[in-house]
């Protein structure tokens, strides 16, 4: 690589999106690969290796036929083909930055239109199918108890498996009104209220390990901490029961469990913003539109859908906000 793109790539990984933008490890392995990708298809289309490429190679021209590569010959969907499009065109916005001379191709390509694709279908589990499968879980076991305490508390949050697996036990707050705190996307913090079964199941799972406040509060064997392939795998063992097949599968995931968290409080009737704070779905564009909540209205809406001990639940009708197309939208983002 030449001595002028390999500095600005590796500026761009170790200062600008770390440093910078405050991203986390996650969102910069996707950066990653995108650029990887990215840098391999030029490289074959220009036949010359990878450290022979220059800052000229990577044009307007290359961009859009990488765009066109990755869904007619790797068979991406729109949704991969535009997230992809979103991250060169924080790369390319680096570079106008760092080398002007290269302002008008950066400039065309951030002109470079999202492709439209229809949203997918809004899944979440029934408050019934919810009950079932925490009465479905094993009592007996080595793991029986961390399982349910996990499933528990994606359910109590809708917390991010990469939140959860963040997870330490100094971040537990479990005196009255108990509380967590959960480290999100863009290096924020918010703090969630926590049901009193939640409480319960963690105190016993932390005094059983007799778990340190910098330990990670969801561990797999020898106290190896969770990550969140981990916990995937955990809800998938417990919870595949209840995907459904069909024209439109439900597979049942631990971000399905965010969306169950979500439809479950609008049905309680609580606000659409006390939710997108809950849930941590509050990005820059909206910081400025959505006042920062208290704890005290959140525990509010918590008192609205809290599960019961026994975890019972009685049968709803549907409702009418599962006809408005625009909260199903809105819950698809999340």
């Amino acid at each position: 690589m030449t001595a002028s793109l390999g500095p600005l790539i590796q500026s761009f990984f170790i200062d600008h999106l770390p440093l910078q933008k405050g991203l986390r490890l996650a969102s910069i392995r996707s950066y990653r690969d995108t650029i990887r990708l990215f840098l391999h298809f030029v490289s074959e289309q220009q036949r010359r290796p990878i450290a022979r490429l220059s800052i000229q190679d990577l044009s307007f021209e290359q961009v859009l036929a990488f765009l066109n590569h990755l869904e007619q010959q790797r068979g991406n969907a729109v949704r991969t083909r535009n997230q992809r499009r979103a991250a060169l065109n924080t790369f390319f916005a680096y570079l106008a930055l760092r080398t002007p001379e290269m302002l008008a191709a950066c400039q065309q390509i951030a002109a470079i239109p999202v492709k439209r694709t229809s949203l997918p279908e809004t899944h979440y589990l029934e408050r019934e199918e919810v009950a079932a499968l925490f009465r479905s879980l094993p009592k007996e076991g080595h793991f029986a108890l961390r399982d349910r305490t996990l499933l528990l508390f994606l359910y109590n949050t809708g917390a991010r498996a990469q939140e959860v697996a963040d997870l330490r036990v100094e971040h537990l707050d479990l005196k009255p009104p108990a509380k967590v705190q959960l480290h999100g996307k863009g290096d924020k913090w918010r703090v969630c209220p926590l049901w009193e079964e939640t409480v319960k199941h963690l105190r016993q799972l932390l005094d059983e390990r007799r778990a340190m406040p910098k330990e990670t509060v969801f561990c797999a064997a020898r106290n190896q901490p969770l990550t969140r392939f981990g916990i995937y795998k955990i809800v998938r063992r417990h919870a595949a029961p209840w995907d459904t097949h069909g024209p439109q599968p439900r597979r049942i995931t631990p971000h399905l469990f965010r969306h169950t968290a979500a439809v479950h409080l609008l049905e309680s009737g609580v606000e659409i913003n006390v939710i997108r704070c809950w849930l941590g779905h509050v990005s820059l564009d909206t910081t400025s539109r959505y006042a920062e909540l208290t704890l005290r209205a959140k525990a509010k809406a918590l008192n609205a859908c809290a599960l019961g001990s026994d975890i019972s639940v009685v049968s709803r009708t549907r409702t009418a906000w599962k006809d408005d197309k625009s909260l199903l939208e809105w819950l698809d983002a999340l």
